[in-house]
């Protein structure tokens, strides 16, 4: 019940200042766009697992929420950067992160931030799936007219 509670709160934490932020934007909320429950039907696949997109970037004006969920010892990609930060949080599972050229091992309920243009990575160091989500924001697109 306590790890049930604490999830919640973490991720309430996690999603609080992007909801604010939302308050301003001009997206339509209504229940059906507002409650986004996991379904298999919307997984995509990837080369470790898969992914689901509970909120994806077109809905928050680039902010997004993504389960990602690793085979074990195995990782969706290799260490890598990018100009957004973002933040992971792991649900279950055992993981390592890579930042400051080195892996630390983390376990399930530990949140793991991944500053801008710095290389990260997170990989499955268990023997059951590792499920983590990704909070980021992406850069707007631009549109040439």
């Amino acid at each position: 019940m306590e790890v049930k509670i604490l999830y919640r709160l973490c991720l309430f934490v996690a999603l609080f200042p992007l909801v604010m932020e939302a308050q301003t934007d001009t997206t339509k909320f209504t229940k059906k766009n507002c409650i986004n429950t996991f379904t298999t039907a919307q997984i995509e696949s990837t080369k470790a697992g898969y992914q689901y997109w509970f909120i994806d970037e077109n809905f928050l004006d680039g902010r997004t929420v993504k389960m990602s969920v690793v085979r074990p010892h195995e990782a969706t990609h290799a260490p890598h950067k990018h100009v957004e930060d973002e933040v992971f949080f792991i649900l279950e599972g055992k993981a390592e992160f890579y930042l400051d050229g080195e892996w630390t091992p983390v376990p399930a309920y530990t949140s793991l931030y991944c500053p801008s243009n710095k290389m990260h990575g997170i990989r499955n160091a268990g023997d059951t799936e590792l499920k983590y989500l990704v909070i980021k924001k992406y850069q707007k697109k631009n549109n040439p007219q």
